[in-house]
Formats: structure tokens, C-alpha cells, sequence
């Protein structure tokens, strides 16, 4: 069986199971120009004077997740 009988195949088999793909588009966290952002936001977040008024959103909206 041909790669490409196996790829429609698994997403028939999806399908059938009520899945639907789509392709979605993010930015590549491994380039310095994302990473350079990242960083000068977060240093933003730190610093600043409302930085425990961020924190204590980012708590209440984040779930822990198991180990």
C-alpha cells in the first residue's frame, strides 16, 4: 500500500469517526526574530507595575495539567 493510500485511508477512518482536518498557520517559535519578541514582551509583562494583576489572570484561566 503507497504512502498516499494510507494517509486517505487514516483520514477516511477520521472522518468516519467525526473528525474533520484542517490546516492551521502559527508562528515558527524557533526563529530569533519570534524568540526576540517573546522575550522584550514577557520582560514587558514583568516589569511593569500591574505585573501581579497579570499573573493572577493568567492563574485563573490556566488548568493544571496532569504529570
Amino acid at each position: 500500500m503507497s504512502v498516499k493510500d494510507r494517509v486517505a485511508r487514516h483520514r477516511a477512518a477520521m472522518r468516519e469517526r467525526g473528525f474533520r482536518q484542517i490546516q492551521m498557520w502559527v508562528p515558527d517559535a524557533r526563529t530569533e526574530e519570534f524568540q526576540r519578541e517573546a522575550r522584550r514582551q514577557s520582560l514587558a509583562v514583568a516589569t511593569s507595575d500591574r505585573a501581579g494583576d497579570d499573573q493572577d489572570f493568567i492563574e485563573q484561566i490556566s488548568e493544571d495539567w496532569p504529570e
